[in-house]
């Protein structure tokens, strides 16, 4: 297929209109819950008070804003693809936001800003500052503002809202790759969100890792759940020539949250045994270095692609109660700085196309009862 048949066809899948919307508008859109703007991603997104007071300067300045996207569901809602912390904003300011329980929150009060520097302690309302707030006249031509809309339509293909998200939230974002695919989960299903984040936050398996606060911020830990449960029944050449590892757990983590026959249950009992045995063979060792007869440094993504993939491949032959299996795993761990076969490809040099074709079945032989 010629690249001009392949941007026709898939220009084909995608559905789009664009037109411009007052404020005011997407208030009534919004406290009619016509429009879902995920507050669960609010954990997500970090802008302090004075970037949300920039925010409503800029608005009240006549500073036009980026584009919101929003995709049209089924059920004629709309979907907030990008644009959520901006929303969040103006409707907490307005003090109609809700928060992932449906609860309305405290309204905000502004900051001074550089140009607006009067706008210190002012409210929307005097329900929130009875002595600073906006006037009748500021509230209409805050609410007349108009704003760029544009709408992925319900006749486009299932997955257009989601890789536009992944686009939108990757470009000059500053939030992790984990941290987009959370957001995306959230919107596929979000019961799938919430069983992968209770895995994550298991405690033998949070004990194993010895990350540090920083990366646990960032979803670190979430990442690794994630990549544990794709790259188990990842087949070898699966994983040869992969341009991306983050682009392919995107993918992979997608399919498997879209899909009705996965196991959850299977897996998460795999999940927990394979950590509950890692973490009675070696506690917080189990993804450092071992050197010099003591372990040393962090945590290791190499050893963890090892031990714990090695391990949950194996982990049906597996008893917790077997003090020989216990020490089956501690020997490994002990002895793979020794592991030519190891060595020669943990390095920081080799991409993940190269590493875990190698090192995922070296893995699964080492720790083979």
């Amino acid at each position: 297929m010629s690249l001009v048949d392949q941007i026709e066809e898939k220009r084909k899948e995608i559905h789009t209109d664009a037109y411009p919307m007052s404020i005011g508008e997407l208030i009534n859109l919004y406290a009619d819950k016509e429009l879902d703007i995920h507050p669960e991603f609010q954990r997500i997104y970090r802008w302090s008070e004075v970037q949300k007071s920039r925010l409503i300067e800029s608005i009240l300045l006549g500073i036009p804003l980026p584009s919101f996207f929003v995709a049209q569901r089924e059920d004629g809602i709309w979907d907030v693809v990008d644009g959520l912390q901006r929303l969040s904003t103006i409707f907490s300011f307005i003090g109609i936001y809700r928060n992932e329980h449906g609860q309305i929150e405290p309204p905000l009060v502004l900051k001074g800003t550089e140009y607006l520097p009067a706008l210190e302690g002012i409210a929307w309302s005097e329900t929130t500052s009875p002595n600073n707030f906006f006037s009748v006249d500021l509230q209409r031509a805050f609410k007349r503002e108009k704003v760029d809309l544009k709408i992925i339509k319900k006749e486009s293909d299932d997955q257009t809202k989601y890789e536009l998200f992944q686009r939108l939230n990757t470009f000059g974002s500053s939030l992790s790759d984990q941290e987009v695919r959370n957001c995306l989960l959230i919107m596929i299903d979000r019961t799938f969100f919430e069983w992968i984040k209770a895995l994550a936050e298991y405690e033998p398996f949070l004990q194993t890792l010895t990350i540090t606060g920083r990366q646990l911020d960032e979803q670190y830990h979430l990442e690794l759940a994630v990549r544990f449960l794709i790259l188990k029944g990842a087949g070898v050449a699966d994983l040869r020539g992969i341009p991306d590892i983050g682009d392919y757990i995107t993918k992979s983590i997608k399919i498997i949250a879209s899909d009705p026959e996965f196991d959850r249950e299977k897996a998460a009992q795999d999940f927990r045994k394979t950590f509950n045995l890692l973490y009675t063979a070696l506690e917080d060792n189990a993804f450092r270095k071992y050197q010099n007869n003591k372990y040393t440094g962090g945590f290791s993504l190499s050893i963890y692609e090892v031990m714990a993939l090695g391990l949950g491949n194996n982990i049906q032959a597996y008893d917790i109660n077997n003090q020989e299996h216990l020490e089956k795993i501690r020997t490994v761990s002990k002895g793979l700085l020794q592991e030519d076969r190891y060595v020669v490809k943990r390095g920081a040099g080799y991409k993940a196309s190269d590493r875990l074709p190698h090192i995922l079945p070296l893995g699964v032989e080492l720790l083979r009862l």
